[in-house]
């Protein structure tokens, strides 16, 4: 699932402002440093952190996607080597335990019928 990607409402509303302020005087100073120029980069300073922002986003989505298919790859390959110990050395062995499996030998019995917690409470 896709991360969700951020649009701003004041990024918006400043942009609009920005254009009608302009019409006013395109060199606008309304002294203290609000200036329509001051104004108008720090709305293109806005979009292109919210655009960064956005990338990264889709960047970590396409990571995790990777992550999660290697994960799944990683899950295959353990098993399947496993599989090859329980081949070559036989379920019952040592050395299929070492490799971390339980051995054939060391598998509990239960019964058809019997719950977990019923053969947990029998000593």
């Amino acid at each position: 699932m896709a991360r969700r990607k951020r649009t701003s409402q004041v990024l918006e509303k400043a942009a609009r402002r920005a254009a009608s302020i302009n019409s006013i005087d395109p060199n606008l100073d309304l002294g203290n440093g609000l200036t329509l120029p001051a104004f108008s980069t720090l709305i293109e300073t806005m979009r292109t952190r919210e655009n960064a922002y956005n990338s990264a986003l889709s960047q970590l989505d396409k990571l995790y996607r990777e992550m999660l298919q290697t994960e799944r790859e990683l899950g295959d390959m353990a098993e399947h080597m496993l599989l090859g110990v329980a081949t070559r050395y036989g379920k019952s062995s040592v050395e299929y335990g070492m490799a971390g499996g339980v051995p054939k030998n060391q598998r509990r019995k239960r019964l058809r019928g019997e719950s977990l917690t019923a053969s947990s409470e029998q000593p």
